[in-house]
Parts: structure tokens; sequence; C-alpha cells
């Protein structure tokens, strides 16, 4: 399949302002951990390495592991610091894996259907996917925005209704891509969208789901940073703001919710990839979903928000900015939680687990659940790391992309039929 039309233009117009980022020869290493943390943060410092999963506040976490990449120059050294450490390669060529995970096929517009799954796509061609579901059922979806980016695209989604009417009802929220390199999580999500309106008129149970609420569906929250990915650093991850005191570029959209924000779980240092930025709230994408989100909560209330991430299979609650405080109807939500997963199971076998965010990976500060959860006050919040575990990391094959949508709405549906 050859790249789209819309891909290459990116392509060619990222080549005028930066060179791409190359990540041939390169290997992602998975490296166990003991009790003993100081030999692994040594190598990662030693030969600067970026990191996937396995820090906690920039500190290997005791017992666990860590996967990071390993740039083609410094593969020797590497070796040779962690003769005596288990390591595990998840990809022997990180640029030709990448190579093949972006192999995508020309959409057209107008062409609305199941093939969209069977592929990666540009940032552009989201765009025209969603209006094209949009024109398939005018009178029942619409194009909707919650602000703009820092350079000023806007962060679109997809509002759909049922036979109540256009905002009669609670809304669900998704929001994903919220981390640009995460891309399966933008397939997952418009997958839901695509399940649920394309079924609408055959399917009872699918009709009920719909009739029930208002739907409003972000694929990309992170509009910049996705597109970075495409056109120049597939592994990029924060948004694109610049810093007058710091050459790094990026905030961290899920460390800048304006509510627990300075706490550990987040950095201070603009290089890092979790930094938390100036203030809190003062990424522009934040902005924006703040005041959409509230909106929604303001009108007919938020019943369900999910903020959809990769990976680790996990299916988690709040809190994030404390391991031992509990939201008040944390028993609830664990048992809705420990049913997604074990929905999720039943399709495919593949195991999530569920818990508290701050118990279950890690401490998040200024985390989008938590604010959700005390501040705009929906009745249920989660978030969800996709697939999968470590295999392929950030970089999934696109055969997985259908898997992945089918067994993480298997959990959705879970709850939609037990929530109350």
């Amino acid at each position: 399949m050859k790249p789209s039309s819309a891909l290459l233009l990116a392509l060619n117009s990222a080549a005028l302002v930066a060179a791409k980022v190359s990540y041939d020869g390169a290997k992602a290493m998975r490296i166990a951990v003991g009790e003993d943390v100081v030999p692994l943060l040594d190598v990662i410092n030693e030969l600067d390495l970026p990191t996937w999963k396995g820090l906690s506040n920039g500190v290997p976490v005791a017992n666990g592991h860590v996967d990071l990449v390993v740039p083609a120059d410094k593969v020797a050294e590497f070796e040779q610091l962690t003769a005596n450490m288990a390591t595990e390669v998840m990809h022997e060529d990180l640029g030709a894996s990448i190579a093949d995970e972006g192999r995508e096929y020309v959409y057209i517009a107008g062409t609305a259907n199941a093939t969209w799954f069977n592929a990666y796509h540009a940032y552009a061609d989201h765009l025209t996917f969603l209006n094209d579901l949009v024109a398939l059922y005018p009178t029942q979806a619409e194009i909707v925005t919650a602000g703009a980016s820092v350079n000023g695209r806007p962060i679109t989604g997809i509002h759909f209704w049922g036979s109540g009417g256009k905002g009669s009802k609670p809304a669900i929220v998704l929001h994903s891509t919220v981390h640009a390199r995460e891309w399966i999580t933008t397939m997952t999500t418009e997958y839901f969208a695509y399940n649920l309106l394309t079924n609408y008129n055959t399917s009872t149970e699918i009709k009920g789901f719909v009739d029930k609420y208002d739907y409003y569906i972000f694929p990309v929250v992170n509009p910049d940073g996705f597109v970075y990915t495409q056109t120049t650093n597939r592994l990029w991850r924060k948004n694109r703001q610049t810093l007058s005191t710091s050459s790094c570029v990026g905030r961290d959209v899920n460390r800048n919710w304006p509510y627990q924000w300075s706490g550990s779980g987040s950095s201070t240092n603009p290089c890092d990839e979790t930094y938390r930025g100036a203030a809190q709230g003062d990424a522009p994408e934040n902005k924006g979903l703040v005041a959409q989100i509230n909106a929604l909560a303001a009108d007919k209330g938020v019943q369900l928000y999910i903020d959809v991430h990769s990976y680790s299979q996990l299916f988690m609650t709040p809190y994030g900015y404390s391991c031992t405080a509990r939201t008040p109807n944390n028993s609830i939500l664990q048992t809705l939680a420990s049913g997604a997963a074990s929905a999720i199971r039943a399709v495919y076998g593949t195991t999530y687990q569920y818990g508290p965010v701050c118990q279950t990976i890690y401490q998040v500060a200024g985390g989008s659940i938590d604010y959700v959860q005390d501040v705009t006050k929906a009745k249920y919040v989660f978030t969800i790391e996709l697939r999968d575990t470590g295999t392929n990391g950030f970089v999934l094959p696109a055969s997985q992309i259908v898997p992945s949508g089918v067994e993480t709405f298997a959990g959705f549906r879970h709850l939609l039929l037990n929530m109350t």
C-alpha cells in the first residue's frame, strides 16, 4: 500500500522546517529492574536514552522493568553496559517497524467504511473521516471543537445522539491521542464512533446505547503533537508549546489539568516527557478541553469520561495524584473496571489489570481523570491503557487496530450496560 496524499504532503512540508528523526538501526529494549535501581539509572543517564515505560519521577521502579530506545550509534555501548542485566528486545530495528506501521492507503473522501481500520492515517484524513461520518448521519451527528492547539489547529471531535435529539441527554466524553505517539488510541475511539453510528439502525442494543446519551468523541486532542509524530519524530509525546526560558519544546497535556497540579507525578523540567507547564492549565489544549467538558457538566451533566492511552493493558480509575486517596464511589468504579477487564478478556483473551492510577501504573499529577472526577464531577471516570504490554509498545502493527477496537468496545459495552 502506498502513502496517502495527505501524508506525503505533510512529509514534504516538514522537510522544509525540520529533519525527520531516523530510528533506523535503533533498538527498543526492555530491561528488568531489581531492588537496586541505580545501575540501570546510570546507564539511562550516561547514554541519554529515551524511555517509554517503567520510570516514576524519573527513576526506574524497583522490581519492575523499563522499556527504552537505544539509538543505533549507542547499541554497542549499551550492550556492554547492560551485559549483566536481563534484557529483552522489543524491536530489533525500530526504524523498520515504524516504516511497516506507517504503510498507509489512500483514503478517498466520502468512503467512510470498515476498511478505514486496516491502516493508520495522516491527520488530515482523520478530519475527513469524521466529516464523512457526519455526512452519512446528518440528522444524528455533527462536528464539534474544544478550543484550539498551540499552532491553531481546532481540537476536533464528533458529537452524535439518538431519538431524544441533540443535546437532550447526559454526556459521554472520550479523549484520545493525548500523548501524540499513541496512535492506536486514535483508531480505537474512532472505531467506537463508527460502530455506534453504523449499527444504530440495525441493532436494538446499540440503538438503546445511543438513545440514552449524547456522545462526544475527540480522537486527537493533541493535534500538533500528532502531526509532529507523522512528519518529524514518530515517538514525540507532548504538545508543541515553546517556553522562552528553555530550548526544549512541549508540555505534557495530561500533567497540565488545573487540579492537583504541583505534586509528585509530574516534572518541572521543560525537557522531561512529563513536564507539567509553567502554570496549571497553561496549555491551550487544556484550556479548550476544560471549558468544553465543564460546559457539558453544567448542561445535562457528564455520565462517563474515558481518557484513552497506550500501552500497558490497564483499565484504571482515579486517583493519579495520590496512592492513598479514594473517590467516594471507588467501590462502584472498581466493580465496573473489573467487569470491563473481564469483558475485554472474553473477546481474544487479552488480559487487562485494573485499579486506581497511582497504585496500578504510577503517580500522575495534573491528570485529566482527577480533574473530571473532583471538579467536573462526572459520574463515572476511567482511563485506559490499550494494547500491548511491551511486545510492540507504541509502535503497534496496523493488523492490531481492529482487534483493539473490538475488544475495547466490549469493555465499553460493559460500562454502558451496567452504569446506573
